[in-house]
C-alpha cells in the first residue's frame, strides 16, 4: 500500500506571488499544444499558419476555463450554484468540467473558422492532435493535488489520500486518466493523424477515444460525493462521455461518405 506524497500545491513563489501547480499545468498544457501545433504547421500537416495557431491558442484559452468552470456549475451543482450564484466566480474554490471545456473551445473553434475562411472540422481535425498531451498535464496536476482521488481497491499499488480522511487504500485514478485520456489518446490520434484522413476524421477519433478511455477510468474514479452513482449503475462522467463516443462514431462514418458527383 502507497501514501499520497502530499505534494504542496504551491510549486514556488515570487516575491508576494505564488504559482500553483495546478494553473502550472495550464501552462504546460498550452506550451505542449503550441509545441505541437507548430509541428504540424512547420511540416505541412495543415492549413492553419502560426499565427492562425497563435489566435486560436488565445483564445480556447478563454474558451476551456469559461466552459470548464459553466459546465462544472451547470452539469454538476446547479442546484448549489442555482442558490448561491457568486460563488460561480470562486474558481479558486475548484470545480472544472472537461465535458464544459470540450464545449467552450468547439465555440471558440466555429467563430474562429468562421471568421478565417476554414471548414469547422478541418479546425477540429487541427486541435483533436494537441489536446491529449494537455489533458495529462491537468490530470497530474490532479494528482499532484491529491484530488478527485479513485475508489477504494486491494491491488498492491493502492494508494491513501490523507485528503480522503479515511485511511482507506484507493486506486490512483487520476494516474489512469494521465496514461490513458493523455498518453495512449495522444499516440492513438497522433499517429492515425500522420496519414491525410477525410475531414472529420481526426475529430471523431478523437472523441471516441476519448469517450471510451474516460468512461472506463471513471470505473476506478469515486463518485462526486454530492452526486453519486447515477441511473444505470453509471457516474456523471459515464454519461457525459457516451454521447461523445456516439457522435465520434457518427463523424467517423460520415467522414467516410463518397464526394457528390461534380
Amino acid at each position: 500500500m502507497l501514501v499520497h506524497p502530499q505534494f504542496s500545491p504551491i510549486a514556488f513563489e515570487i516575491g508576494p506571488l505564488a504559482v500553483r501547480w495546478y494553473g502550472l499545468m495550464y501552462l504546460v498544457a498550452f506550451l505542449l499544444a503550441w509545441t505541437l501545433g507548430r509541428w504540424r504547421i512547420r511540416h505541412g500537416k495543415t492549413a492553419l499558419t502560426a499565427r492562425d495557431l497563435d489566435d486560436l491558442l488565445f483564445y480556447s484559452v478563454l474558451g476551456v476555463v469559461l466552459g470548464g468552470r459553466l459546465g462544472y456549475v451547470l452539469f454538476y451543482k446547479p442546484a448549489y450554484y442555482l442558490a448561491h450564484p457568486l460563488e460561480i466566480l470562486a474558481v479558486w474554490h475548484g470545480g472544472m468540467s472537461f465535458h464544459g471545456g470540450l464545449l467552450g473551445v468547439l465555440l471558440v473553434m466555429a467563430l474562429f473558422a468562421r471568421r478565417r475562411g476554414f471548414r469547422f472540422l478541418q479546425v477540429g481535425d487541427f486541435v483533436a492532435t494537441l489536446v491529449p498531451l494537455g489533458l495529462a498535464a491537468g490530470r497530474l496536476g490532479n494528482f499532484i493535488n491529491g484530488e478527485l482521488w479513485g475508489r477504494a481497491t486491494t491491488v498492491p499499488w493502492g494508494m491513501v489520500f490523507p485528503q480522503a480522511g479515511d485511511g482507506v487504500a484507493r486506486h490512483p485514478s487520476q494516474l489512469y486518466e494521465v496514461g490513458l485520456e493523455g498518453l495512449a489518446l495522444f499516440a492513438l490520434v497522433w499517429l492515425f493523424a500522420s496519414k491525410p484522413r477525410p475531414v472529420g476524421q481526426v475529430s471523431g477519433v478523437f472523441l471516441m477515444g476519448y469517450g471510451f478511455f474516460r468512461f472506463m477510468v471513471e470505473y476506478t474514479r469515486e463518485p462526486d460525493s454530492f452526486l453519486g452513482i447515477l441511473a444505470g449503475g453509471l457516474s456523471m462522467g459515464q454519461w457525459l462521455s457516451l454521447p461523445m463516443v456516439l457522435a465520434g462514431l457518427a463523424l467517423f462514418v460520415w467522414a467516410r461518405r463518397p464526394a457528390p458527383a461534380a
